[in-house]
């Protein structure tokens, strides 16, 4: 029986974690009647969506070997951008794509900075998440924006054919990260980069590149998140998306995807997004403290990496 579970999850890195999201879903229902309520679902769903926005760009640079510790910050600039030029007057269309855009030249910025300059990830992204939320705090001068319009709310609150629209974007997001992984050149490098980046330079390719796509894409969905995040609670929050970062980074793990790159798969992802979720709303629903809660979730996303670890072909 272990040989064929660990066959399967040789197969695929989405299959440990798609059990443990079943198994963890069956004992919520049992610990807590209202787990299965529509209302704490809806809950569930729009928790989840905005840390599973960020997991596809943290997927993307996991994938390669490296990693992006800037995301909580940039989801907390491009979220006050956005808020700041609505208050001003300024058109949704300018002030969307103005916070998207500012999310791009973060990414950009990291990926130029890793991949031209050949400097740590770990060290440039840890950089520029402390001039992200610093130049969100300068813009703001600390204080929350307010004074949204109305129709703002609908990105973050609001629902499209009795969906809610977190939901809809996330699952947008998703099928996009799909296609460029799966169905894509693009995909067949940044796997091959996070397994050999040397056999990659040597076979002609320019890693550097692709490199720095990873990075941009990254960029963009902490801002497609923060703008989401804006909309939700209507107000710019300049100290947004603290710890966000480690919330992405956990689900990208518990997805299955190799902290060291190569291997993973964005479906996993998915489920680890919402295998995160369906914990911090199962915990809270039992009045876990959540001091005890942070223990657990450690312990958890060390079990997952070993059990990665112990899967990967050639374990012994």
């Amino acid at each position: 029986m272990r040989d064929s579970l660990m066959a399967l999850s040789r197969r695929s890195t989405a299959f440990l974690p798609a059990m443990g999201l079943i198994v963890v879903v069956i004992g919520m229902m049992f610990l807590n009647s209202r787990f299965l309520s529509l209302g704490n679902l809806e809950n569930i769903g729009r928790q989840v969506s905005i840390n599973a926005i960020i997991s596809v760009g943290m997927t993307f640079a996991i994938l390669t070997g490296g990693i992006d510790l800037s995301v909580g910050a940039t989801m907390a600039l491009t979220g006050t951008l956005t808020a700041g030029l609505l208050a001003s007057g300024v058109s949704g269309v300018v002030a969307i794509v103005a916070g998207i855009g500012a999310g791009m030249v973060f990414g950009l910025g990291n990926g130029l900075c890793i991949a031209g300059l050949r400097m740590p990830p770990i060290i440039v992204t840890l950089a520029s998440m402390s001039i992200a939320r610093g130049l969100g705090l300068i813009y703001t001068n600390g204080y929350p924006v307010t004074g949204l319009p109305d129709w703002f709310g609908f990105l973050g609150r609001g629902t499209i054919l009795g969906v809610q629209t977190p939901i809809v974007i996330m699952a947008l997001t998703f099928v996009v990260a799909y296609v460029m992984l799966e169905k894509m050149p693009i995909g067949r490098y940044i796997f091959a980069i996070g397994g050999n980046e040397d056999a990659v330079r040597l076979s002609g390719i320019d890693a550097r590149r692709y490199k720095v796509i990873v990075y941009l894409v990254s960029g963009v969905t902490a801002a497609i998140a923060g703008i989401l995040l804006s909309s939700r609670l209507m107000s710019g929050q300049p100290n947004a998306g603290m710890g966000f970062e480690l919330d992405a980074i956990a689900a990208v793990v518990l997805g299955g995807t190799a902290i060291s790159g190569g291997r993973g798969s964005i479906i996993g992802t998915l489920i680890g997004a919402l295998l995160l979720g369906v914990l911090n709303n199962g915990l809270n629903l039992m009045n876990i403290s959540p001091y005890v809660q942070n223990v657990i979730k450690g312990a958890i996303i060390l079990l997952a990496i070993f059990i990665s670890r112990q899967t990967r072909p050639g374990a012994r």
